[in-house]
């Protein structure tokens, strides 16, 4: 099987990562795949934010449990060390389209490197607030953003998930 496809029928979410740091050359290269990702008209409108200090990590973390109405000590990240945080501009109307294929890019090229990754929402909410557009801000980011996902990102602490049966009556030919 073409390992594209291979890749693509077997990446699964990870929910339960090992605390080690991924090389910094595999985390550059997942975004660098995300960067790559399909984009309307090629405007490019889409960023991301690459999260590897443990306290800011931390901190976004919280955020989102609270948020996401868990409780204390919950880490809506399964302890992965890194946070790919994708955002598209406002003013785009392909930007939560073109994020959306980051988001996909970025999962897909991380299992590609024998690295877990998963999806975590609740973006939006986050860089909805003052405090996170204080960040944006603080790192020279312009303008208005949308959050459109986290991409956490690390060693799987257990095996990929077996993937469930595909359901049927979901392919129309005409």
């Amino acid at each position: 099987m073409n390992e594209t496809i291979k890749t693509l029928k077997e990446r699964r979410s990870i929910r339960s990562f090992k605390p080690d740091m991924p090389a910094k050359a595999d985390i550059d290269a997942v975004i660098d795949a995300g960067l790559y990702a399909a984009n309307g008209r090629g405007k490019q409108a889409v960023i991301t934010i690459a999260v590897t200090d443990k306290e800011i990590r931390d901190k976004i973390a919280e955020s989102n449990r609270m948020i996401g109405g868990w409780g204390e000590g919950f880490d809506p990240f399964y302890g992965a060390p890194v946070i790919l945080i994708v955002l598209a501009d406002k003013s785009c109307p392909t930007g939560i389209y073109d994020g959306s294929l980051v988001m996909g890019n970025l999962m897909n090229a991380a299992y590609s490197l024998g690295l877990g990754s998963i999806w975590i929402h609740r973006a939006k909410e986050e860089f909805e607030t003052d405090e996170y557009k204080a960040l944006l801000r603080s790192l020279g980011i312009e303008g208005e953003w949308e959050g459109i996902g986290h991409c956490a990102l690390g060693y799987p602490a257990a095996d990929t998930p077996v993937p469930a049966p595909r359901k049927d009556g979901r392919v129309y030919y005409i």
